[in-house]
């Protein structure tokens, strides 16, 4: 069983945003652990972020946080709220020989959540960060960790990686 690590839109102009429970900055720091930690064990690690489609220029904020990303991360820009739809995210996961992702990032119940059933309508096994992501509303965050996530996956927490 071979597992990646997919991080979920860690961008300025997303993690600047008023989250909840979790602070972006507390997210982004979760983040960088578990990224460590996969890359010291030699998993992938995957880092997705959003452009705006049919704009002639991104809104400030929209690369990845500073020093986020390593050489030999693999990186997806998507165009829909999934990492999935539109991208060649599948087609470099199966070329790495992933079964299992364990996901992160932000925001729980849009980029991850929506990324995370693509993932299984796709067949992958799936494990959730629930420290290591963070809503628009906390009470949102805390039905899709506590009610939705358990029905796709197992439900964890940064501890549990590094």
């Amino acid at each position: 069983m071979t597992s990646a690590l997919i991080l979920i839109d860690l961008m300025p102009r997303i993690i600047a945003l008023p989250l909840a429970p979790h602070s972006g900055s507390e997210v982004l720091a979760r983040c960088r652990e578990l990224a460590t930690s996969f890359r010291a064990s030699g998993r992938p690690v995957v880092q997705v972020r959003v452009e705006r489609p049919n704009v002639a220029e991104q809104p400030p904020g929209s690369g990845f946080a500073d020093d986020l990303v390593h050489d030999g991360d693999v990186v997806v820009v998507k165009r829909t709220i999934g990492a999935f739809y539109g991208t060649d995210l599948d087609e470099q996961l199966r070329k790495l020989g992933v079964d299992t992702l364990v996901i992160a990032g932000l925001v729980t119940t849009l980029g991850v959540e929506s990324t995370a059933r693509a993932a299984a309508d796709h067949g992958y096994e799936l494990e959730f960060v629930a420290d290591a992501m963070s809503g628009l509303a906390a009470d949102e965050h805390e039905f899709a960790v506590e009610r939705t996530f358990p029905r796709f996956g197992e439900v964890r927490n940064t501890v549990d990686y590094t």
